[in-house]
C-alpha cells in the first residue's frame, strides 16, 4: 500500500500575521495649511505590512510621501491617523528598536568612526562596547578607519559608518531614507552589494525609500510603487529573481520595464496635477 505524501497546512491568517513584523494600517497624513489654505493630504489610508527578515522598497514619483510614510513609520511623524505597529505594538516614537539611515551619513564631525558607531551603546561596559564596535567595524570593512574622523572617509565609507551605527543596537526594522542617493554610479552600485550582503548577514527587516528603480528591483523582496498626491500603495510587486541578482536576467529586465512603465505613467499623472 502506498503511503500517500503529506501536504503540509495551509498558513491560518493569525500564523501570517505572526511574521508580519511591521504594519501600517489607515495611514493618512496632512501638513498644516499656509497662507490661510487648506491642509495638504499627503497620505490617504495607506496599508502596508512587512514580514520579519524582508527588505522592502518603495518608489513613486517626488512628491507622493514616501518619505513621509517612512518616517510615520519609523515613529518620527506622530501626528497622523491610522495605526503602525512594530511587534504587535503601537509605534509612537523613535527607539532602538527602530534603526534609521538618511541620505546624508550624519556622522557627529568631532567623534571617530568608533565612537559614532557606538553612541548608541554608551549605557553598555566598555569593554561590550568595544567588542560590538569592532564587530560591526569589521562587518562593512571599516575596522582599519576606527580612529578616523568622518571627514578623513570617502562618501561610502561614510554611509557604511551611518548603516552599522544603526545596526548596533539591533533594531528590529531598519528604515533606509535614500541611503546613496548622494553617491557617484559606481560607488553606489557597491553600496548595493554591501548593503545586501549586511541585510543577509544581520536578517534584519528592511523599509527603504529611493529613486532608483533598478536599486529597488535589485535589493528588495517586494517593491512598492506610490500613487500621487494623495499619497497611496498603487501596486506592490514581488521580486522573484534568485539572489545574488544578475542586472541582465530576463526577469529582472522585465520587472525593470514593468516598474519603469508605473513609475512612468505615475509621474506623467503627478506633473500633470502640478500643472
Amino acid at each position: 500500500m502506498v503511503t500517500p505524501p503529506t501536504v503540509p497546512p495551509r498558513p491560518t491568517a493569525a500564523d501570517r500575521d505572526a511574521a508580519v513584523e511591521l504594519r501600517a494600517r489607515q495611514v493618512s497624513k496632512r501638513f498644516p495649511a499656509r497662507r490661510g489654505g487648506d491642509p495638504l493630504l499627503v497620505l490617504d489610508h495607506v496599508d502596508l505590512d512587512l514580514r520579519h527578515g524582508e527588505f522592502i522598497s518603495i518608489i513613486g514619483a517626488s512628491g507622493c510621501g514616501k518619505t513621509t510614510l517612512l518616517r510615520v513609520m519609523a515613529g518620527l511623524e506622530p501626528d497622523f491617523t491610522g495605526s503602525v505597529e512594530l511587534g504587535g505594538r503601537p509605534v509612537t516614537s523613535p527607539g532602538p528598536d527602530k534603526g534609521v539611515v538618511f541620505q546624508d551619513h550624519r556622522l557627529l564631525p568631532w567623534l571617530t568612526v568608533a565612537d559614532n558607531v557606538g553612541f548608541g551603546l554608551l549605557n553598555r561596559p566598555a569593554a561590550d562596547r568595544q567588542r560590538v564596535v569592532e564587530k560591526y567595524l569589521r562587518l562593512v570593512g571599516l575596522q582599519n578607519f576606527a580612529r578616523a574622523y568622518p571627514g578623513q572617509l570617502s562618501g561610502g565609507m561614510a554611509q557604511r559608518a551611518a548603516i552599522v551605527r544603526a545596526l548596533v543596537n539591533k533594531p528590529r526594522v531598519l528604515f533606509l531614507d535614500e541611503p546613496l542617493g548622494a553617491l557617484d554610479a559606481l560607488t553606489r552600485m557597491h553600496m548595493q552589494r554591501e548593503l545586501e550582503r549586511v541585510w543577509r548577514e544581520e536578517r534584519v527587516t528592511v523599509l527603504m525609500v529611493t529613486h532608483d528603480v533598478e536599486e529597488a528591483i535589485y535589493l528588495s523582496d517586494r517593491v512598492v510603487v506610490m500613487g500621487s498626491r494623495p499619497g497611496r500603495v498603487k501596486k506592490i510587486i514581488p521580486i522573484p529573481v534568485a539572489r545574488p541578482r544578475s542586472r541582465e536576467h530576463p526577469d529582472f529586465l522585465a520587472i525593470k520595464k514593468e516598474l519603469l512603465t508605473t513609475f512612468s505613467l505615475e509621474a506623467r499623472e503627478y506633473f500633470s496635477y502640478e500643472i
